[in-house]
């Protein structure tokens, strides 16, 4: 079997979709020797953040020499993406072997029918992939929602909830203390708890951490501050359980205060544990976290920003950032959106600062046709300037004639689209 078999044979479980439970997980894992008991875990979960909260808590752990491997999802524009070891991704060979193991496995799931879905087997082969390579640690991010999650197999030495706001109300709940519930399902026995969650969302997670006796560790807005900031860098300062912390980081956003606070307060959880880290270990690897696609300037003429932002929470803290951070003369917007986001509220949010917005897709079959997009702007405001195109290339390629030198276009909306865009962009400019 060739790499591209492997992987067709992988995404061919994309049409079981997404069935929420841990029957299907544990068999697997149970079958492969459980090893994902085998090395020190930290879960992540929550809204929005996951995935630079993982970004920081390894590049600190790395930066003291730990063998520290980060699961997330979905990929921006590589399926290894989502198996990294030091910073490197996993290769085509690697993956060819991890697939060949668990075949077996899955081949006999699918005979008894009980077909896992494409997220359970992908995170099967992360938790072999990690004892296989030997890590000490392995940085896990929760797929959706937590509670039933294919990843809450695991025995975390902590868990961090980065916050709670509505989302997949079809699947987690229609309120945020329904969705608040589901994702405090991570918490485990006796295992300490880092949140950023606030409101009604931080009184389910007491509830849940104090019954299962998890000392629950706070990240409140006024614990961090940003000190400085510009287009290349900002700093912050954090104050922490143990001390004050400041440090500074390369990836754009106020909100990525809030991440690196909790990755910070995690830390601290470990070091409380007995885990050797040290301040020096948090500085550099906070100043050494990278994040493609996430608040990521890939061009200065003109400026073009790569934001994931895919979610209302999310958008909102794209305009801030935009709003706060950046001068610019027009800000171009080229926006696809999967057709199961909250779009309408999406758009309310960040069409008032756009001068000019091309509406487009990925080849996601989740994706809102552009045209649609269209028709809930001009609602919006009618007077906004809407060019939908059907074709994320031509829609990029658009927005860079659009563009002065002082101009922004800013590409979000979806991951899936940010990573289409990002691709195509590397093939005609140098980042």
């Amino acid at each position: 079997m060739d790499y591209e078999e492997a992987i067709d044979w992988l995404y061919s479980f994309e049409k079981q979709g997404i069935k929420l439970g841990l029957e299907r997980i544990k068999y697997l894992c149970d079958k492969l020797g459980n090893p994902q008991n085998n090395y020190k875990i930290v879960h992540v979960g929550g809204t929005n953040g996951k995935g630079s909260v993982c970004r920081f808590i390894s590049s600190i752990l790395t930066s003291e020499g730990y063998t520290v491997g980060v699961y997330t999802s979905p990929h921006i524009e590589r399926f290894s993406e989502r198996f990294v070891i030091d910073n490197d991704e996993i290769s085509e060979i690697e993956i060819i072997l991890l697939i060949d193991e668990v075949k077996p496995i899955v081949e006999e799931m699918i005979q008894k029918g009980d077909t896992p879905t494409f997220f359970e087997v992908v995170t099967a082969m992360a938790f072999l992939y990690f004892y296989d390579k030997k890590v000490d640690y392995a940085i896990i991010e929760v797929g959706l929602g937590g509670r039933f999650d294919a990843t809450n197999i695991i025995e975390p030495l902590a868990s961090v909830i980065t916050n709670v706001s509505l989302e997949h109300q079809d699947r987690l709940g229609n309120t945020i203390e329904d969705i608040a519930f589901e994702k405090a399902g991570i918490i485990k026995e006796n295992t300490p708890v880092v949140t950023a969650a606030k409101d009604s969302a931080l009184k389910v997670i007491k509830k849940v951490a104090n019954g299962k006796n998890a000392s629950l560790h706070l990240v409140s807005p006024d614990s961090w501050k940003r000190t400085g900031a510009n287009v290349s860098r900002q700093s912050f300062i954090f104050h922490g359980e143990l001390k004050d912390y400041e440090v500074e980081t390369k990836i754009s956003g106020l909100y990525q205060g809030e991440n690196i606070a909790l990755a910070i307060s995690c830390i601290e959880s470990l070091q409380m544990n007995g885990v050797f880290i040290t301040d020096e270990n948090i500085a550099e690897g906070i100043k050494k976290t990278e994040n493609p696609g996430r608040m990521e300037m890939v061009s200065t003429k003109p400026t073009i920003l790569l934001d994931g932002a895919h979610n209302v929470e999310g958008i909102k803290n794209l305009r801030k950032t935009l709003e706060n951070d950046f001068e610019f003369d027009r800000l171009i917007l080229v926006i696809g959106i999967l057709n199961d986001k909250n779009y309408v509220e999406m758009l309310e949010e960040i069409v008032p600062i756009c001068d000019l917005i091309i509406t487009t897709k990925s080849s996601n079959k989740r994706s809102c046709n552009p045209f649609n997009l269209k028709k809930e702007i001009e609602y919006i405001d009618y007077k906004k300037s809407v060019i939908p195109m059907e074709n994320i290339n031509k829609a990029v390629l658009l927005s860079k004639s659009k563009a002065g030198l002082k101009d922004i276009v800013c590409i979000c909306g979806s991951l899936y689209l940010v990573g289409e865009a990002r691709s195509f962009l590397q093939e005609i400019i140098d980042f």
